[in-house]
């Protein structure tokens, strides 16, 4: 009993002595208003900077050492390789030497053989051989000066395509600029340097077509003879109901590799821009 007397009044104490303790904490701030501070008076506003003088955001073009900075160099590149495929097919030997290539494939008879991509790849390399004098020049006449800084993008762009303009025109008729002339509405150019690149370029590429016909002709003939002897060798024993193409596909592939047909299709599409070398 005396235990439990003990706890009834150790919890009868123990809300008291803790409503004490908090009423002892407040402050007498708390208990009793006091005189209001001194209103602060405002801050004067700061007159405006001059925006000349201010930070703002720029793009440095230019290393401290005069050469073109990395971020620019780097965009230049990604630049050049997304218009590479055009520039390509625009305004270098690789249309003419595709095309050729595909003709022959498909005078001997062979859709599919060589690929695609082997054609490709070899009117790339092609390419590349025809165009090494062009791009040496533009090497060294335009990009390794821009990189040294010693002349502005600018003058870098119009010194590049120069030797690029000259390539075009040692291969473009006058014909096929007369026409693209008349077809723009735009006056007689008295010189070469008055021809833009928008005419020049479609011109040029007219060009290539024409005399890549003109060799897939020359291409075409052989093999055409080979048909036709074929084709009335079976009529007049009563084939016809056999295709003449199975017949003619070993004659056409045995006088292909007899007369080393590759090589001379490579010889006479090089051969055509020698005055390019």
């Amino acid at each position: 009993m005396t235990l439990r007397r003990a706890g009834v009044l150790l919890a009868g104490i123990l809300p008291i002595t803790l409503l004490l303790l908090l009423a002892g904490a407040v402050p007498a701030a708390y208990a009793a208003p006091g005189d209001p501070d001194e209103p602060i008076a405002p801050t004067p506003p700061t007159a405006p900077a001059d925006p000349g003088t201010g930070n703002g955001f720029s793009v440095e073009i230019n290393g401290p050492d005069g050469e073109p900075s990395a971020a620019v160099v780097t965009l230049i590149a990604i630049t050049l390789l997304s218009v590479a495929p055009a520039l390509l097919l625009m305004m270098t030997s690789f249309t003419k030497i595709f095309v050729v290539l595909a003709m022959a494939r498909n005078a001997l008879s062979l859709p599919s053989i060589p690929p695609n991509q082997v054609l490709a790849g070899l009117a790339l390399f092609l390419s590349l051989f025809v165009m090494a004098p062009v791009i040496g020049e533009i090497n060294d006449v335009a990009a390794q000066p821009y990189m040294n800084g010693a002349i502005t993008f600018e003058q870098a762009l119009e010194l590049g395509v120069a030797p690029l303009r000259e390539f075009m025109f040692a291969f473009t008729r006058e014909e096929d600029l007369a026409l693209m002339t008349r077809v723009g509405g735009l006056e007689n150019p008295e010189g070469p340097a008055d021809v833009a690149l928008t005419t020049l370029i479609p011109a040029f590429m007219l060009s290539e077509l024409r005399a890549a016909f003109i060799i897939g002709f020359v291409v075409f003939i052989p093999f055409l003879v080979i048909d036709l002897v074929v084709a009335a060798a079976l009529m007049s024993m009563g084939m016809m109901m056999l295709p003449p193409v199975m017949i003619s596909l070993p004659f056409k592939i045995l006088l292909f590799v007899l007369v080393d047909g590759w090589g001379l299709i490579v010889t006479a599409l090089v051969g055509s821009y020698m005055g390019a070398r």
